[in-house]
């Protein structure tokens, strides 16, 4: 984990985040919540969140013995938490202390956001509160988690799932994909984008992408997509196509598809209208309050399609976002 973490507190009324772990937790996904919500933020003049680890036990033995955690808060922190992330474990046919479990029903009985990376989609349903609600979990435990839990909505091939209060992510990359998703719905894209770049990871990719694709390092470096979409993102205000990107590319438009299917588990159109949406909230961030401007800037056309894209992808209208992430709009507070 990042040298910069902390489990001290950080400055008052901000969001605090704290990650419960137990016995045989994933080291990797608790490393993902460290850095994105976790680590100091000195570039951006400010930190994003009071992060804490706790544990029902002093010490608590990691995933195959890896290493034993020590030092950290008692359980009763959770009751504090308004973002809790559960405990994610391989063994997922093992019960969940039933102190891990009450803490997570109290949480969400007060209005705490609940986040599950991996496995914690178990640790989530096995404490009752996904009953009737959308999620994911890795592919490879569908079928034992759709035998167990009936009545929660798993959706196998997203990378993640927002629904509202409960988040959940598919596989242990994927927690860096909500990590990063949840900060941007907290704080904005442009700040998103800054976590993203010291983390040296992508921006952004949408939850809808699917968990599994055929060749994530292609095998012939030509057929690479990452000239094309460094050129199609210095071009997002012009009225590119998909048959723009294929020439681009030197491909057909059938290829291109197929490779973005492959490389990024999406189509083209899919991944182009994302970064026009992703460019159009940089820029009402910025400052600029024309939306006929922000969507023409963007390649997004109309303010009406903006405001239709921006209600289906992120839930608020062009109006609420600037309210919300423009210039000298505050940062959320910790009740939501």
């Amino acid at each position: 984990m990042a040298q910069e973490s902390s489990h001290i507190a950080r400055a008052p009324g901000a969001h605090r985040v704290v990650v419960i772990v137990d016995e045989n937790s994933n080291p990797f996904e608790l490393g993902c919540a460290t850095e994105v919500f976790g680590l100091r933020r000195p570039e951006l003049g400010r930190d994003l969140y009071d992060f804490r680890l706790c544990s029902p036990e002093p010490r608590t033995l990691m995933r195959d013995g890896f290493f034993t955690l020590t030092g950290v808060a008692g359980l009763e922190a959770a009751d504090a938490a308004d973002t809790l992330i559960v405990p994610n474990r391989p063994d997922v046919e093992v019960p969940r202390r039933t102190a891990v479990l009450d803490a997570i029903r109290r949480a969400h009985a007060r209005g705490a956001r609940l986040v599950g990376f991996c496995s914690g989609a178990f640790t989530l349903a096995e404490a009752g509160v996904l009953d009737g609600r959308r999620a994911t979990a890795h592919w490879q435990w569908a079928d034992s988690f759709r035998a167990r839990f009936p009545s929660v909505r798993l959706e196998t091939d997203v990378l993640f799932v927002d629904d509202g209060d409960i988040l959940t992510a598919a596989g242990s990359a994927a927690a860096l994909d909500l990590g990063l998703h949840i900060v941007r719905r907290d704080h904005g894209a442009e700040v998103a984008n800054s976590v993203s770049r010291r983390l040296v990871f992508a921006a952004h990719r949408d939850g809808g992408q699917r968990q599994f694709v055929e060749r994530p390092v292609p095998d012939v470096p030509d057929e690479s997509l990452a000239p094309v979409l460094a050129w199609a993102q210095e071009h997002l205000d012009a009225p590119l196509t998909v048959s723009d990107l294929a020439t681009r590319a030197s491909v057909s438009a059938a290829t291109l598809h197929r490779r973005f299917q492959a490389q990024l588990g999406t189509t083209p159109l899919a991944w182009l209208t994302g970064e026009r949406l992703a460019l159009a909230c940089r820029l009402i961030e910025r400052g600029e309050s024309r939306f006929e401007t922000v969507a023409r800037h963007s390649g997004l056309g109309t303010a009406a399609n903006l405001r239709a894209l921006m209600r289906r992808r992120i839930g608020l209208t062009p109006l609420q976002y600037r309210h919300r992430f423009g210039p000298g709009a505050g940062s959320i507070s910790a009740t939501r």
